[in-house]
Protein backbone atom coordinates (compact mmCIF):
# COMPACT_ATOMS: atom_id res chain seq x y z
CA UNK A 1 0.00 0.00 0.00
CA UNK A 2 2.94 2.48 0.32
CA UNK A 3 4.03 2.11 -3.16
CA UNK A 4 0.89 4.04 -4.57
CA UNK A 5 0.74 4.70 -7.73
CA UNK A 6 0.63 8.77 -8.30
CA UNK A 7 -1.73 8.54 -11.84
CA UNK A 8 -4.02 6.32 -10.34
CA UNK A 9 -4.08 8.29 -7.39
CA UNK A 10 -4.85 11.42 -8.88
CA UNK A 11 -7.42 10.29 -11.32
CA UNK A 12 -9.64 9.39 -8.02
CA UNK A 13 -9.08 12.45 -7.06
CA UNK A 14 -9.95 13.98 -9.61
CA UNK A 15 -13.38 11.90 -10.15
CA UNK A 16 -14.13 12.26 -6.50
CA UNK A 17 -14.15 8.76 -6.31
CA UNK A 18 -15.89 7.42 -3.34
CA UNK A 19 -14.12 3.89 -3.38
CA UNK A 20 -11.49 5.25 -2.48
CA UNK A 21 -12.47 7.53 0.97
CA UNK A 22 -10.43 6.09 3.62
CA UNK A 23 -7.94 3.91 1.21
CA UNK A 24 -5.45 6.86 0.46
CA UNK A 25 -5.25 10.51 1.56
CA UNK A 26 -3.33 13.17 -0.88
CA UNK A 27 -1.17 16.18 1.01
CA UNK A 28 -0.80 19.14 -0.83
CA UNK A 29 2.87 20.90 -0.64
CA UNK A 30 1.23 24.07 -2.34
CA UNK A 31 -0.93 24.28 1.33
CA UNK A 32 0.52 22.26 3.58
CA UNK A 33 -2.92 20.35 4.27
CA UNK A 34 -3.90 16.49 3.77
CA UNK A 35 -7.26 16.04 2.21
CA UNK A 36 -9.46 12.87 1.92
CA UNK A 37 -9.91 12.02 -2.20
CA UNK A 38 -13.50 13.08 -2.11
CA UNK A 39 -12.72 16.95 -0.65
CA UNK A 40 -15.00 19.75 -2.17
CA UNK A 41 -12.22 22.25 -2.46
CA UNK A 42 -10.24 22.71 -6.10
CA UNK A 43 -8.40 19.85 -7.56
CA UNK A 44 -4.51 20.75 -6.78
CA UNK A 45 -1.86 20.68 -9.85
CA UNK A 46 -1.09 16.86 -10.27
CA UNK A 47 2.98 18.25 -9.41
CA UNK A 48 1.74 19.22 -5.96
CA UNK A 49 0.03 16.17 -4.62
CA UNK A 50 1.71 13.43 -2.71
CA UNK A 51 -0.55 10.34 -1.90
CA UNK A 52 -0.27 8.33 1.65
CA UNK A 53 -2.13 4.99 2.29
CA UNK A 54 -3.19 6.50 5.96
CA UNK A 55 -4.00 9.82 7.68
CA UNK A 56 -0.50 8.70 10.18
CA UNK A 57 1.24 8.86 6.93
CA UNK A 58 0.15 12.08 5.55
CA UNK A 59 0.40 13.82 9.33
CA UNK A 60 3.76 12.05 9.81
CA UNK A 61 4.87 13.78 6.39
CA UNK A 62 4.38 17.07 7.74
CA UNK A 63 0.55 17.80 6.68
CA UNK A 64 -2.33 18.77 8.55
CA UNK A 65 -5.87 17.89 8.24
CA UNK A 66 -8.11 19.57 5.93
CA UNK A 67 -10.95 21.79 7.58
CA UNK A 68 -13.12 21.02 5.31
CA UNK A 69 -13.38 17.25 3.86
CA UNK A 70 -12.55 16.87 7.69
CA UNK A 71 -10.21 13.47 7.04
CA UNK A 72 -10.88 11.85 11.04
CA UNK A 73 -14.61 11.49 9.25
CA UNK A 74 -13.36 8.89 6.33
CA UNK A 75 -14.41 5.51 6.57
CA UNK A 76 -11.79 3.63 8.76
CA UNK A 77 -10.62 1.12 6.55
CA UNK A 78 -7.40 0.88 7.96
CA UNK A 79 -7.64 -2.69 9.44
CA UNK A 80 -8.50 -3.79 5.91
CA UNK A 81 -5.33 -2.62 4.04
CA UNK A 82 -3.00 -4.79 2.42
CA UNK A 83 -2.86 -8.65 3.84
CA UNK A 84 -1.31 -8.39 7.24
CA UNK A 85 -3.47 -10.12 9.92
CA UNK A 86 -0.86 -8.19 12.21
CA UNK A 87 -1.38 -5.04 11.48
CA UNK A 88 -5.06 -5.42 11.80
CA UNK A 89 -5.02 -6.56 15.05
CA UNK A 90 -2.46 -4.02 15.95
CA UNK A 91 -4.70 -1.32 14.86
CA UNK A 92 -7.43 -3.16 16.74
CA UNK A 93 -5.82 -2.61 20.10
CA UNK A 94 -4.34 0.92 19.20
CA UNK A 95 -8.27 1.93 18.82
CA UNK A 96 -8.87 0.62 21.70
CA UNK A 97 -5.92 2.44 23.57
CA UNK A 98 -3.55 0.46 24.01
CA UNK A 99 -0.57 3.03 22.83
CA UNK A 100 -2.08 5.51 25.35
CA UNK A 101 -1.13 6.62 28.86
CA UNK A 102 2.27 6.59 30.30
CA UNK A 103 3.35 3.02 30.64
CA UNK A 104 1.77 2.50 27.20
CA UNK A 105 4.64 1.06 24.43
CA UNK A 106 5.24 -0.12 21.33
CA UNK A 107 6.99 -3.78 22.55
CA UNK A 108 4.21 -3.87 25.08
CA UNK A 109 1.89 -3.87 21.71
CA UNK A 110 4.50 -6.28 19.68
CA UNK A 111 4.47 -8.71 23.09
CA UNK A 112 0.59 -8.31 22.91
CA UNK A 113 0.44 -10.02 19.00
CA UNK A 114 3.21 -12.13 19.68
CA UNK A 115 6.03 -10.83 17.64
CA UNK A 116 8.67 -8.56 18.40
CA UNK A 117 8.96 -4.64 18.35
CA UNK A 118 11.28 -4.59 15.48
CA UNK A 119 8.85 -6.71 13.01
CA UNK A 120 5.46 -4.48 14.47
CA UNK A 121 7.39 -1.29 13.58
CA UNK A 122 8.56 -2.94 10.24
CA UNK A 123 4.79 -4.22 9.15
CA UNK A 124 2.82 -1.07 10.29
CA UNK A 125 6.01 1.11 7.73
CA UNK A 126 5.22 -1.51 4.71
CA UNK A 127 1.60 -1.43 5.50
CA UNK A 128 0.57 2.06 6.23
CA UNK A 129 3.78 3.96 6.12
CA UNK A 130 4.30 4.85 9.58
CA UNK A 131 5.21 3.51 12.79
CA UNK A 132 2.69 2.41 15.52
CA UNK A 133 3.29 5.40 18.01
CA UNK A 134 2.23 7.88 14.43
CA UNK A 135 -1.21 5.88 13.87
CA UNK A 136 -1.55 6.45 17.73
CA UNK A 137 -0.94 9.67 17.76
CA UNK A 138 -2.90 10.64 14.46
CA UNK A 139 -5.73 8.94 16.12
CA UNK A 140 -6.01 11.21 19.14
CA UNK A 141 -5.59 14.43 17.12
CA UNK A 142 -8.20 13.24 15.08
CA UNK A 143 -11.01 11.41 17.33
CA UNK A 144 -10.28 15.24 19.35
CA UNK A 145 -10.99 17.18 16.35
CA UNK A 146 -14.28 14.86 15.96
CA UNK A 147 -15.68 16.10 19.14
CA UNK A 148 -14.68 19.53 18.61
CA UNK A 149 -16.45 19.93 15.86
CA UNK A 150 -19.69 17.66 17.32
CA UNK A 151 -20.27 18.25 20.32
CA UNK A 152 -20.41 20.69 23.12
CA UNK A 153 -18.05 18.72 25.41
CA UNK A 154 -15.55 20.76 27.40
CA UNK A 155 -11.81 20.68 26.13
CA UNK A 156 -10.64 19.14 29.17
CA UNK A 157 -13.41 16.10 28.66
CA UNK A 158 -12.45 16.42 25.00
CA UNK A 159 -8.16 15.93 25.95
CA UNK A 160 -8.83 13.39 28.35
CA UNK A 161 -11.24 11.31 25.85
CA UNK A 162 -8.65 11.66 23.51
CA UNK A 163 -5.65 10.35 25.17
CA UNK A 164 -3.98 12.84 26.00
CA UNK A 165 -2.52 12.83 29.21
CA UNK A 166 -2.97 16.32 29.90
CA UNK A 167 -4.38 19.23 28.89
CA UNK A 168 -1.54 21.37 28.13
CA UNK A 169 -0.57 18.68 26.16
CA UNK A 170 -3.18 18.38 24.27
CA UNK A 171 -2.90 22.20 23.38
CA UNK A 172 0.20 21.97 22.71
CA UNK A 173 -0.23 19.23 19.79
CA UNK A 174 -3.42 20.42 18.09
CA UNK A 175 -1.53 23.96 18.34
CA UNK A 176 1.50 22.75 16.42
CA UNK A 177 -0.99 20.83 14.04
CA UNK A 178 -3.55 23.24 12.85
CA UNK A 179 -1.41 26.80 13.35
CA UNK A 180 -4.66 27.36 16.22
CA UNK A 181 -6.10 26.61 19.54
CA UNK A 182 -8.53 24.34 19.78
CA UNK A 183 -11.65 26.40 20.21
CA UNK A 184 -10.99 28.36 17.00
CA UNK A 185 -12.53 25.52 15.00
CA UNK A 186 -15.51 24.66 17.36
CA UNK A 187 -18.32 25.14 14.33
CA UNK A 188 -21.23 27.75 15.10
CA UNK A 189 -23.80 25.17 14.57
CA UNK A 190 -22.43 23.16 17.45
CA UNK A 191 -22.27 26.35 19.84
CA UNK A 192 -26.46 25.93 20.03
CA UNK A 193 -26.14 22.57 21.74
CA UNK A 194 -26.13 22.36 25.38
CA UNK A 195 -22.90 22.31 26.84
CA UNK A 196 -22.30 19.37 29.48
CA UNK A 197 -20.55 16.41 30.47
CA UNK A 198 -20.57 13.30 28.49
CA UNK A 199 -22.31 11.59 31.58
CA UNK A 200 -25.66 14.46 31.57
CA UNK A 201 -26.08 15.62 27.94
CA UNK A 202 -24.25 12.37 26.37
CA UNK A 203 -21.48 12.38 23.41
CA UNK A 204 -23.19 11.72 19.64
CA UNK A 205 -20.42 10.78 16.84
CA UNK A 206 -21.21 9.79 13.79
CA UNK A 207 -18.70 6.92 12.39
CA UNK A 208 -18.32 6.46 8.76
CA UNK A 209 -18.73 3.50 6.98
CA UNK A 210 -18.17 2.14 3.17
CA UNK A 211 -21.01 1.43 1.30
CA UNK A 212 -23.15 -0.63 0.70
CA UNK A 213 -24.88 -1.19 4.45
CA UNK A 214 -27.64 -3.41 4.75
CA UNK A 215 -28.71 -2.16 8.33
CA UNK A 216 -31.76 -4.26 8.25
CA UNK A 217 -30.29 -7.18 8.42
CA UNK A 218 -27.64 -6.18 11.13
CA UNK A 219 -30.77 -4.90 13.21
CA UNK A 220 -32.56 -8.50 12.91
CA UNK A 221 -29.80 -9.95 13.95
CA UNK A 222 -29.37 -7.96 17.17
CA UNK A 223 -33.30 -7.93 17.80
CA UNK A 224 -33.18 -11.37 17.42
CA UNK A 225 -30.52 -12.19 20.01
CA UNK A 226 -30.97 -8.78 22.11
CA UNK A 227 -31.07 -10.04 25.82
CA UNK A 228 -33.43 -7.99 28.18
CA UNK A 229 -32.60 -5.34 30.18
CA UNK A 230 -29.14 -5.06 28.30
CA UNK A 231 -30.37 -4.09 24.77
CA UNK A 232 -33.06 -3.68 23.16
CA UNK A 233 -33.87 -2.75 19.21
CA UNK A 234 -37.05 0.10 18.38
CA UNK A 235 -37.57 2.25 15.61
CA UNK A 236 -34.79 1.40 13.63
CA UNK A 237 -32.18 1.91 16.71
CA UNK A 238 -29.79 -0.35 18.67
CA UNK A 239 -29.59 0.62 22.42
CA UNK A 240 -27.79 -1.35 24.69
CA UNK A 241 -26.12 -1.02 28.37
CA UNK A 242 -22.17 -0.15 28.77
CA UNK A 243 -20.18 -1.71 32.15
CA UNK A 244 -16.54 -0.29 31.66
CA UNK A 245 -14.29 -0.85 34.86
CA UNK A 246 -17.00 -0.62 37.09
CA UNK A 247 -18.64 2.34 35.52
CA UNK A 248 -22.43 2.08 33.85
CA UNK A 249 -23.42 3.63 31.10
CA UNK A 250 -25.50 3.54 27.71
CA UNK A 251 -25.04 4.31 23.90
CA UNK A 252 -27.83 3.93 21.47
CA UNK A 253 -27.23 3.48 17.78
CA UNK A 254 -28.71 4.95 14.48
CA UNK A 255 -28.60 4.83 10.78
CA UNK A 256 -27.83 8.09 9.23
CA UNK A 257 -28.50 6.55 5.04
CA UNK A 258 -27.85 9.83 3.63
CA UNK A 259 -24.81 10.39 5.35
CA UNK A 260 -23.28 7.06 4.96
CA UNK A 261 -22.81 7.20 8.81
CA UNK A 262 -23.73 5.47 11.92
CA UNK A 263 -24.96 7.38 14.51
CA UNK A 264 -24.14 6.71 18.46
CA UNK A 265 -25.05 8.49 21.70
CA UNK A 266 -22.87 7.62 24.23
CA UNK A 267 -24.18 8.28 28.19
CA UNK A 268 -21.16 7.58 30.02
CA UNK A 269 -19.69 9.59 33.29
CA UNK A 270 -15.63 8.61 32.19
CA UNK A 271 -14.66 10.31 28.95
CA UNK A 272 -11.16 8.04 29.20
CA UNK A 273 -13.70 4.88 28.07
CA UNK A 274 -14.93 7.03 25.05
CA UNK A 275 -12.11 5.29 22.51
CA UNK A 276 -13.09 2.40 24.04
CA UNK A 277 -16.76 2.91 23.56
CA UNK A 278 -16.39 3.89 19.37
CA UNK A 279 -14.20 1.28 19.21
CA UNK A 280 -16.97 -1.14 20.17
CA UNK A 281 -19.52 0.17 18.40
CA UNK A 282 -17.41 -0.47 15.18
CA UNK A 283 -16.92 -3.69 15.78
CA UNK A 284 -20.46 -4.69 17.14
CA UNK A 285 -21.45 -2.66 13.42
CA UNK A 286 -18.18 -3.91 11.55
CA UNK A 287 -17.72 -0.59 10.10
CA UNK A 288 -14.23 -1.29 8.67
CA UNK A 289 -14.91 -4.03 6.46
CA UNK A 290 -14.29 -2.94 2.60
CA UNK A 291 -17.51 -4.90 1.25
CA UNK A 292 -16.93 -4.57 -2.27
CA UNK A 293 -13.46 -5.98 -1.84
CA UNK A 294 -14.90 -8.75 0.08
CA UNK A 295 -18.22 -9.46 -2.15
CA UNK A 296 -16.33 -9.19 -5.44
CA UNK A 297 -13.72 -11.73 -4.29
CA UNK A 298 -16.75 -14.17 -2.65
CA UNK A 299 -19.39 -13.60 -5.66
CA UNK A 300 -16.41 -16.10 -8.00
CA UNK A 301 -18.02 -19.05 -6.47
CA UNK A 302 -21.09 -19.67 -8.54
CA UNK A 303 -23.30 -20.63 -5.51
CA UNK A 304 -22.17 -17.95 -3.42
CA UNK A 305 -22.90 -15.09 -6.25
CA UNK A 306 -26.56 -15.26 -6.24
CA UNK A 307 -26.40 -14.82 -2.52
CA UNK A 308 -23.80 -11.80 -2.91
CA UNK A 309 -26.11 -10.12 -5.07
CA UNK A 310 -28.96 -10.11 -3.11
CA UNK A 311 -27.27 -8.90 0.16
CA UNK A 312 -24.43 -6.81 -1.30
CA UNK A 313 -23.99 -4.61 2.32
CA UNK A 314 -23.84 -7.75 4.45
CA UNK A 315 -21.88 -7.46 7.21
CA UNK A 316 -20.63 -9.46 10.16
CA UNK A 317 -22.08 -8.53 13.40
CA UNK A 318 -19.62 -8.63 16.46
CA UNK A 319 -19.77 -8.80 19.98
CA UNK A 320 -19.89 -6.19 22.51
CA UNK A 321 -17.55 -8.30 24.94
CA UNK A 322 -15.69 -10.83 24.37
CA UNK A 323 -16.43 -13.12 27.19
CA UNK A 324 -20.08 -11.77 26.65
CA UNK A 325 -20.12 -13.20 23.03
CA UNK A 326 -18.41 -16.53 24.69
CA UNK A 327 -20.97 -16.98 26.94
CA UNK A 328 -23.74 -16.45 24.34
CA UNK A 329 -21.80 -19.08 22.28
CA UNK A 330 -22.25 -22.09 25.04
CA UNK A 331 -26.23 -21.04 25.92
CA UNK A 332 -26.77 -20.97 22.33
CA UNK A 333 -25.19 -24.64 21.76
CA UNK A 334 -27.80 -27.26 20.41
CA UNK A 335 -30.99 -24.75 21.28
CA UNK A 336 -32.64 -22.39 19.03
CA UNK A 337 -31.60 -18.97 18.85
CA UNK A 338 -34.84 -17.73 20.88
CA UNK A 339 -33.89 -20.18 23.32
CA UNK A 340 -30.41 -18.76 23.99
CA UNK A 341 -31.56 -15.29 24.26
CA UNK A 342 -33.72 -16.46 27.07
CA UNK A 343 -30.75 -18.09 28.70
CA UNK A 344 -29.05 -15.50 28.14
CA UNK A 345 -31.40 -13.20 29.98
CA UNK A 346 -31.65 -15.50 33.06
CA UNK A 347 -28.19 -15.50 33.72
CA UNK A 348 -28.28 -11.81 33.54
CA UNK A 349 -30.97 -11.88 35.99
CA UNK A 350 -29.06 -13.99 38.03
CA UNK A 351 -25.36 -12.55 38.19
CA UNK A 352 -25.73 -9.21 36.20
CA UNK A 353 -24.81 -5.57 37.20
CA UNK A 354 -28.28 -3.52 38.07
CA UNK A 355 -28.26 0.14 36.83
CA UNK A 356 -28.49 2.71 39.41
CA UNK A 357 -32.07 3.96 38.90
CA UNK A 358 -31.53 7.27 37.97
CA UNK A 359 -29.31 5.30 34.71
CA UNK A 360 -31.87 2.82 33.81
CA UNK A 361 -33.93 4.35 30.99
CA UNK A 362 -37.81 3.52 30.64
CA UNK A 363 -37.28 0.84 32.97
CA UNK A 364 -36.11 -1.62 29.83
CA UNK A 365 -32.40 -0.85 29.86
CA UNK A 366 -31.76 -1.80 33.76
CA UNK A 367 -28.40 -4.39 33.93
CA UNK A 368 -25.43 -5.00 32.31
CA UNK A 369 -24.60 -8.38 31.50
CA UNK A 370 -22.20 -10.48 33.90
CA UNK A 371 -18.59 -10.42 33.93
CA UNK A 372 -16.32 -12.94 34.23
CA UNK A 373 -15.91 -12.86 38.03
CA UNK A 374 -19.78 -12.48 38.23
CA UNK A 375 -20.38 -15.87 36.49
CA UNK A 376 -17.43 -17.47 38.74
CA UNK A 377 -19.12 -16.40 42.10
CA UNK A 378 -22.77 -17.40 41.13
CA UNK A 379 -24.60 -19.88 41.62
CA UNK A 380 -26.24 -20.77 38.41
CA UNK A 381 -27.41 -24.04 39.15
CA UNK A 382 -31.80 -22.78 38.45
CA UNK A 383 -30.37 -21.47 34.77
CA UNK A 384 -32.35 -25.25 32.99
CA UNK A 385 -29.42 -26.18 31.31
CA UNK A 386 -27.55 -29.30 30.85
CA UNK A 387 -24.83 -29.50 33.94
CA UNK A 388 -22.41 -30.30 31.07
CA UNK A 389 -22.44 -26.67 29.46
CA UNK A 390 -22.92 -25.09 33.09
CA UNK A 391 -19.52 -26.41 33.77
CA UNK A 392 -18.29 -25.19 30.44
CA UNK A 393 -19.69 -21.39 31.27
CA UNK A 394 -17.84 -21.98 34.65
CA UNK A 395 -14.75 -23.10 32.91
CA UNK A 396 -14.33 -19.90 30.30
CA UNK A 397 -15.21 -17.61 33.07
CA UNK A 398 -11.83 -18.84 35.33
CA UNK A 399 -10.08 -19.23 31.86
CA UNK A 400 -11.61 -15.15 31.40
CA UNK A 401 -10.13 -14.06 34.94
CA UNK A 402 -6.68 -15.77 34.57
CA UNK A 403 -5.73 -14.52 30.90
CA UNK A 404 -7.47 -10.72 30.79
CA UNK A 405 -6.32 -11.16 26.56
CA UNK A 406 -7.98 -14.12 25.80
CA UNK A 407 -10.44 -12.75 23.78
CA UNK A 408 -8.15 -10.25 22.26
CA UNK A 409 -7.09 -10.81 18.41
CA UNK A 410 -3.37 -12.50 18.83
CA UNK A 411 -2.23 -14.65 16.51
CA UNK A 412 -3.59 -16.83 13.46
CA UNK A 413 -6.92 -18.06 13.70
CA UNK A 414 -5.82 -21.50 14.09
CA UNK A 415 -3.96 -20.25 16.55
CA UNK A 416 -6.84 -18.72 17.95
CA UNK A 417 -9.01 -21.62 17.65
CA UNK A 418 -6.66 -23.61 19.23
CA UNK A 419 -6.38 -21.56 22.13
CA UNK A 420 -10.18 -21.26 22.94
CA UNK A 421 -10.84 -25.08 22.37
CA UNK A 422 -8.17 -25.98 24.94
CA UNK A 423 -10.94 -24.54 27.72
CA UNK A 424 -13.33 -27.58 28.76
CA UNK A 425 -16.25 -26.90 27.36
CA UNK A 426 -15.19 -25.66 24.18
CA UNK A 427 -15.13 -27.31 20.38
CA UNK A 428 -14.15 -26.22 17.13
CA UNK A 429 -17.94 -24.77 16.33
CA UNK A 430 -18.03 -22.60 19.49
CA UNK A 431 -14.48 -21.44 19.44
CA UNK A 432 -14.83 -20.77 15.32
CA UNK A 433 -17.74 -19.01 16.75
CA UNK A 434 -16.09 -16.87 19.38
CA UNK A 435 -13.01 -16.10 16.95
CA UNK A 436 -15.59 -14.60 14.30
CA UNK A 437 -18.16 -12.11 16.80
CA UNK A 438 -15.38 -11.72 19.10
CA UNK A 439 -12.16 -11.89 18.32
CA UNK A 440 -13.26 -10.10 14.51
CA UNK A 441 -11.38 -12.78 12.60
CA UNK A 442 -12.44 -12.27 8.79
CA UNK A 443 -11.63 -16.22 8.29
CA UNK A 444 -13.19 -18.06 10.99
CA UNK A 445 -15.82 -20.79 10.00
CA UNK A 446 -17.85 -23.03 11.67
CA UNK A 447 -17.92 -25.19 9.01
CA UNK A 448 -20.00 -28.01 11.33
CA UNK A 449 -22.92 -25.50 11.73
CA UNK A 450 -25.97 -26.77 11.08
CA UNK A 451 -26.91 -23.61 9.65
CA UNK A 452 -24.02 -22.94 7.31
CA UNK A 453 -24.70 -26.36 5.99
CA UNK A 454 -28.46 -25.90 5.30
CA UNK A 455 -27.37 -22.38 3.31
CA UNK A 456 -24.61 -24.72 1.43
CA UNK A 457 -27.26 -26.64 0.14
CA UNK A 458 -27.30 -27.24 -3.58
CA UNK A 459 -30.22 -27.13 -5.65
CA UNK A 460 -31.95 -30.24 -4.92
CA UNK A 461 -31.58 -29.49 -1.03
CA UNK A 462 -28.65 -32.06 -0.38
CA UNK A 463 -26.54 -30.58 2.25
CA UNK A 464 -22.16 -31.01 2.31
CA UNK A 465 -20.91 -32.79 5.09
CA UNK A 466 -18.64 -30.48 6.74
CA UNK A 467 -15.43 -31.85 5.50
CA UNK A 468 -17.08 -31.02 2.29
CA UNK A 469 -17.98 -27.17 3.44
CA UNK A 470 -14.56 -26.84 4.85
CA UNK A 471 -12.76 -27.78 1.73
CA UNK A 472 -14.99 -26.02 -0.45
CA UNK A 473 -14.58 -22.66 1.74
CA UNK A 474 -10.59 -22.82 0.89
CA UNK A 475 -11.38 -20.65 -1.80
CA UNK A 476 -13.27 -18.14 0.10
CA UNK A 477 -9.96 -17.33 2.28
CA UNK A 478 -9.26 -14.73 3.75
CA UNK A 479 -13.00 -13.57 3.90
CA UNK A 480 -14.76 -17.11 5.34
CA UNK A 481 -16.67 -15.10 7.90
CA UNK A 482 -18.39 -13.53 5.72
CA UNK A 483 -19.37 -16.06 3.17
CA UNK A 484 -20.35 -17.86 6.47
CA UNK A 485 -22.71 -14.61 7.20
CA UNK A 486 -24.25 -14.84 3.68
CA UNK A 487 -24.66 -19.09 4.20
CA UNK A 488 -26.77 -17.68 7.74
CA UNK A 489 -28.54 -15.39 5.77
CA UNK A 490 -29.71 -17.77 2.81
CA UNK A 491 -30.75 -20.11 5.76
CA UNK A 492 -34.42 -18.80 6.94
CA UNK A 493 -34.13 -20.49 10.28
CA UNK A 494 -30.34 -19.29 11.60
CA UNK A 495 -32.32 -15.85 11.22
Amino acid sequence: MTNLDPAACYRALQSRDRRFDGRLFVGVTSTGIYCRPICPASTAKFENCRFYPSAAAAQEAGFRPCLRCRPETAPDLGSWRGTSNTVSRGLALIAEGALDGEEASVEALASRLGIGERQLRRLFQEHLGVSPLAVAQTRRILFAKQLIHDTRLPMSEIALAAGFGSVRRFNETFQALYRRPPSAIRKRSVNALPEGSAATTGVTVRLRYRAPYDWDAMLAFLKARAIDGVERVEGGVYRRTVLHEGMTGTVAVSHLAEKESLEAVIRFPGVQALPSIVARVRRVFDLGADVMTVTSHLAQDPQLAPLVTARPGLRVPGGWDGFEVAMRAILGQQVSVEAGRQLGSRLTRICGTPFPESQAQNDDLTLAFPTAAQVLAADISSLGMPNARKAALKAVAEAAVAEPDLFRPLGTVEETVARLSAIRGIGEWTAHYIALRAVREPDAFPASDIGLLRGAAGRDGARPSPAELQKRAEAWRPWRAYAAQHLWAADEKSA
